[in-house]
């Protein structure tokens, strides 16, 4: 299919531009880790105790967070055309309006001690439109944050994708923390879990007023794309996305989320400290990554995704196996592995757009890209207590090495684009 395309210059006000796409990505993911932070008092007042078994509504908790990740892939497709066909502002709308939508749902879901089996239902309804709106908001995101950047900076705009993804992660674990500690066991059960989703709903508000204000970076064409032009034309270049991101997303999934937990598991380390280490790296994290998008935008992309890659191929076991159970251990770890991991967040999403032409940028990334972190990332827990249960918990550090040397090899066939100007 062939279209005329009118040339959009970059945005006349980037900053703006950068707020607005930092701002509803933190609210975004805010919504998306209160679930998994309230999760023990989600199972306790929507799912029925199994009669031998009390972790049964902790699982059916965990199990309805798992359906979210694998709507993940259907948001990033359809908001990802949504993108490509009505513009990035566009999508970014929607995704921040459905983000909204349900977290007021996961707010007001009832309990199962008042309509039985309907209360489940409700919130299964609500994470699989929070899976579909994080699914779309990468995708549109993405390419709003890379398009919006002048000569010379996408590097240092891809950044901001993860420092308001951290920030989100942040706040929400500073909203939880705060809101046990001053609440009593009851009022936590009753009404206090639901809160943080309801301040959400809010937040998404305020988001969607910041976006409204945006500059469209998308040109004018005179055909749009069909839902699946990306796939159908750009075969290769959405199995490089895959490619690209499998490493990517198991070691930041590892440890952003699951290292206090696999710590827990493998030494006898307090939980409290677990938590704290994993809450000051996160922001180690967050500041980390504009500087790994400056040095891209000066250096190429190849040498940080390498950095990345065969740092975590070579290391990821030894640091792994360097926790002893103390709390100094486990935050060496987490912070050598986030200056390892800055390699690739901070320019993932520039890596991404570069990718693909700007017809069929939104589409392309949003899909295969979404489908990899629900392979990888999203099972990353998963497979760390698998690990555990059949006795062979040291294989873990391992299946992270070889994951992120197999994208390695895929980085060192990736042609530079970081000086290469972006097709727009």
């Amino acid at each position: 299919m062939t279209e005329t395309i009118t040339t959009a210059a970059p945005p006349t006000h980037p900053v703006r531009q950068l707020l607005a796409a930092s701002v509803g990505n933190a609210v975004e993911w805010y919504d998306w880790y209160a679930y998994t932070f309230l999760a023990t008092y989600i199972a306790d007042q929507v799912f029925p105790k199994g009669a031998d078994n009390s972790l049964v509504p902790l699982l059916a908790t965990f199990a309805v967070f798992a359906v979210g990740f694998f709507m993940r892939p259907v948001g990033g497709l359809l908001m990802g055309a949504v993108a490509d066909r009505r513009g990035r502002r566009a999508a970014l709308t929607v995704t921040i309006l459905l983000m909204g939508g349900s977290s007021l749902l996961v707010g007001i879901t009832p309990t199962y001690a008042s309509v039985g089996v309907l209360a489940p239902v409700v919130l299964v309804l609500a994470r699989l439109l929070q899976g579909l709106s994080v699914g779309g908001e990468f995708a549109a995101s993405t390419t709003f944050l890379v398009e919006s950047a002048g000569p010379g900076r996408r590097g240092l705009f891809s950044s901001f994708q993860y420092v308001s993804t951290s920030i989100g992660q942040l706040i929400a674990s500073g909203v939880a923390a705060v809101l046990v500690a001053t609440l009593a066991e009851g009022q936590m059960d009753g009404w206090g879990w639901r809160v943080p989703f309801l301040a959400g709903a809010v937040l998404s508000l305020v988001g969607f007023w910041i976006r409204q204000g945006a500059q469209e970076t998308r040109s004018e064409a005179h055909e749009r794309p069909g839902l699946f032009d990306a796939l159908k034309q750009y075969p290769r270049q959405s199995l490089l996305i895959c490619g690209i991101t499998a490493g990517g997303t198991l070691a930041y999934y590892t440890w952003t989320s699951y290292l206090p937990t696999y710590a827990e598991l493998n030494t006898d380390i307090d939980k409290s400290q677990a938590l704290t280490a994993g809450t000051i790296s996160l922001a180690f994290f967050a500041l980390l990554q504009p500087v790994g998008g400056m040095l891209s935008d000066r250096f190429g992309r190849k040498p940080l995704l390498l950095f990345f890659g065969l740092g975590f191929a070579l290391l990821s076991v030894p640091l792994l196996h360097s926790l002893t159970g103390s709390f100094a251990s486990l935050l060496f770890a987490q912070c050598a592995g986030m200056v390892l991991l800055t390699g690739f967040t901070s320019i993932s999403a520039a890596v991404n757009a570069e990718v693909f032409p700007a017809r069929v940028r939104a589409a392309g990334i949003g899909f295969p890209y979404s489908l990899t972190v629900a392979l990888f990332g999203g099972t990353a827990p998963y497979m760390g207590t698998l690990f555990k249960d059949l006795g062979h918990s040291g294989f873990f550090p391992w299946y992270v090495a070889a994951l992120c040397l197999v994208s390695s090899v895929v980085y060192l066939r990736l042609p530079e684009s970081a000086h290469r100007e972006l097709d727009r």
